[in-house]
């Protein structure tokens, strides 16, 4: 080999490589800034109670998540008729303040009666009991929904 062409190899090899370091330093520092400006979820913010109004649902639908798990353990999500979103970003519906949580994890969406959940390309994945969730999935009542560390419910 030339001269020249190692030459232009090893800088082209270190050119690579800043731009993968400088690429991993970006997503670490966008991903530890996100939590700073999250306003948690805290059981003060959920305890407004339901219209009294009689609903279009039917009596089988669920009617709240509660956490079993985690940081907010014991706090109740009512549910409505517009998506749920869980994660680290501060515009989500469920603020999680934890490592192994993505800034969008996943979505959960109602169809009718029923909820769908949806993994939203998480690192960690979105698991139901010991089912990783790889595409929309129905969430039955009562099954585990573990996000991270926390675990939540769904509730009629």
């Amino acid at each position: 080999m030339s001269e020249l062409l190692l030459s232009v190899l090893r800088i082209g090899f270190l050119l690579v490589l800043w731009w993968f370091v400088l690429s991993v330093v970006s997503v670490l520092r966008r991903d530890l800034q996100a939590p700073r400006d999250a306003k948690p979820l805290t059981p003060a913010r959920t305890t407004r109670r339901p219209s009294p109004r009689p609903t279009l649902r039917s009596k089988k639908a669920a009617s709240g998540i509660i956490i079993t798990e985690g940081p907010l353990s014991g706090t109740v999500i009512p549910l409505g008729n517009s998506p749920i979103t869980i994660g680290r970003a501060p515009d989500s519906t469920v603020v999680l303040d934890d490592d192994f949580v993505s800034t969008n994890h996943a979505r959960l969406t109602p169809q009718g009666t029923h909820w769908v959940v949806e993994d939203l390309g998480s690192t960690n994945g979105t698991w139901i009991g010991d089912t990783k969730v790889s595409g929309p999935t129905l969430l039955k009542p009562k099954a585990v929904l573990r996000i991270g560390r926390t675990s939540l419910e769904l509730r009629s």
